[in-house]
């Protein structure tokens, strides 16, 4: 199969194919409702009962990423502050299916339709999980072959171009007001690269990969499968995607300060991934999806 979006799938992962995957190997699971709660780019994720979610790669990139949240996941337990899943059961290969993954399920919803006020009010949490995550020692991270900067973060130049080609993508798709706006801030972007910091990653904050409570506060961090060595702006981008600009003082102080080319990275990946999003959910006619991604970047593009 040829791919010719990020997110078209190697794999179709059906309910019957999950089933016999998970019970051909949990035979202990055989008695629990299953049910299909999500599709990503990588995986396709089930609940099993009330207790366990299960993840299945649906890309061929996503393989090495789920055996790489199986092992560090248990390594971070004791620095994260915010609810993750838990790899509880590794299933295993077969002729015709890669290994896959089942975890602890971590309640909540998407952060969609939030109030600023309910965004502000996780502005501490979030800076305080961050700064616990990327106090995890990168050296033991490497040695258990998690990658380094392997989205070449440091290359803000580049980055730029991409973020271009998606614009002239969106442009026929989205209003002038907004196509106006992503591109006066492209122009803005003078930076070529920024100098090297290491932490690891969380590597894919965004809406998707977030979960909140019923009072819309911040309740679990998902999908781990981009943990990576690198620049700790890729994550402080949730201060300008899902915190409103009266938050991200809060969460600086909470957080600690960070120079200028983290804050420039922060919010270049806090356009770059919901253009991204953006463009799938056109090509998937999700409205929903879209003007979440459309409101990211604007909340990401207004100032303090």
């Amino acid at each position: 199969m040829t791919n010719s979006n990020p997110w078209d799938s190697d794999w179709e992962v059906s309910e019957p194919l999950a089933r016999a995957l998970i019970f051909g190997q949990f035979p202990q699971l055989s008695s629990m409702p299953i049910k299909l709660i999500g599709c990503g780019w990588d995986n396709v994720v089930f609940r099993v009962g009330d207790e366990y979610v299960f993840r299945f790669p649906r890309r061929n990139v996503a393989v090495e990423l789920i055996k790489k949240e199986g092992l560090l996941l248990p390594m971070l337990a004791a620095f994260l502050t915010i609810p993750f899943p838990k790899p509880v059961f590794y299933g295993e290969p077969s002729d015709d299916y890669p290994p896959f993954l089942g975890y602890t399920y971590v309640p909540g919803t998407f952060p969609k339709g939030l109030t600023d006020g309910q965004r502000a009010s996780s502005a501490v949490a979030l800076a305080t999980f961050l700064k616990r995550l990327h106090a995890f020692p990168p050296q033991r991270a490497r040695e258990h072959g998690i990658e380094h900067d392997h989205r070449n973060l440091l290359d803000i130049a580049q980055r730029k171009e991409k973020m271009q080609t998606f614009l002239s993508t969106l442009a026929v798709h989205i209003s002038e007001e907004d196509r106006d706006a992503i591109a006066n801030y492209l122009g803005q972007v003078v930076i070529d690269r920024i100098r090297p910091r290491e932490v690891l990653l969380h590597g894919d904050l965004h809406v998707k990969n977030m979960l909140v409570d019923e009072a819309g506060h911040i309740s679990g961090i998902i999908d781990w499968g981009d943990l990576n060595v690198g620049h700790p702006g890729a994550d402080v981008n949730v201060a300008y995607s899902f915190l409103p600009p009266q938050a991200r003082q809060s969460f600086f102080h909470a957080y600690g300060e960070v120079d200028e080319e983290t804050k420039i990275l922060a919010r270049m990946m806090a356009v770059y991934i919901p253009m991204l999003l953006w463009m799938q959910a056109i090509d998937h006619k999700d409205e929903e999806v879209a003007e979440e991604a459309r409101m990211t970047i604007r909340r990401a593009l207004a100032d303090e």
